[in-house]
């Protein structure tokens, strides 16, 4: 199973970005997929996820209303959709999987199997 990051960058303050996270090695349409972000000396911070359906949406309180996360199965990846960034959202971005999330589990790191890489995103104010 692969899991791979894509579209980090910089960018200024009230800018968007779009993250790309690309499936491989498994059903992609049966994993729940979630994003989380990470700084230096910090835990992993839930940032969004979307069940393997793409009707149910879930995001942290930080990101709500700036951020939205969707996916394309017929693809194998999901997108994070980032408006409105700020200095603070800047981070690595991990993508994660797993197939049997359920919805109490879904902002938890641990409840994820497989993890991508992380992309860089940094927000200039």
């Amino acid at each position: 199973v692969q899991l791979q990051a894509s579209g980090g960058g910089l960018v200024q303050a009230g800018g968007s970005l779009r993250l790309s996270c690309a499936a491989s090695g498994l059903t992609f349409s049966a994993y729940s997929v979630a994003w989380f972000r990470q700084v230096p000396g910090k835990d992993r911070e839930f940032v969004a996820a979307i069940k393997r359906s793409g009707g149910s949406t879930y995001y942290g309180d930080s990101v709500k209303g700036r951020f939205a996360i969707s996916r394309d199965n017929a693809k194998n990846t999901v997108y994070l959709q980032m408006n409105s960034l700020k200095p603070e959202d800047t981070a690595v971005y991990h993508c994660a999987a797993d197939r049997d999330l359920i919805t109490s589990s879904i902002g938890r790191a641990e409840s994820y199997d497989y993890w991508g890489q992380g992309t860089l995103v940094t927000v200039s104010s």
